[in-house]
């Protein structure tokens, strides 16, 4: 089992940057891969994914992100990071963090952080 908690989210200006943590109770090295996810406020919105690393630090990013975020992750602090930025508007969305276990096709999601990207 492992639990999720993010931190971080926060309102910010157009142009700015903020840093997303997500602390793993449990061991997250070696079988896990972690995500970000966000889902904008409002009805009818879905959660779509932000950004993936593999276990072994390969990332992966949607294309709205790519060149703005970036994700990395401390297997010895069990922590996911989320670095965004040059934020718009449309970023804003609760984000949630996501580690699947690859071996026994197992999600854990943390309960989000809000960003909210605003003048």
């Amino acid at each position: 089992q492992v639990q999720l908690v993010e931190s971080g989210g926060g309102l910010v200006q157009p142009g700015g940057s903020l840093r997303l943590s997500c602390a793993a109770s449990g061991r997250i090295s070696s079988i896990y891969r972690m995500s970000w996810y966000r889902q904008a406020p409002g009805p009818g919105q879905e959660r779509e994914l932000v950004a993936v690393i593999t276990s072994v630090g390969i990332p992966n990013y949607a294309d709205s992100v790519k060149g703005r975020f970036t994700i990395s992750r401390d297997n010895a602090k069990n922590t996911v990071y989320l670095q965004m930025n040059s934020l718009k508007p449309e970023d804003t969305a609760v984000y949630y963090c996501k580690a699947r276990n690859v071996v026994y096709d197992v999600d854990y999601w943390g309960k989000g952080t809000l960003v909210t990207v605003s003048s």
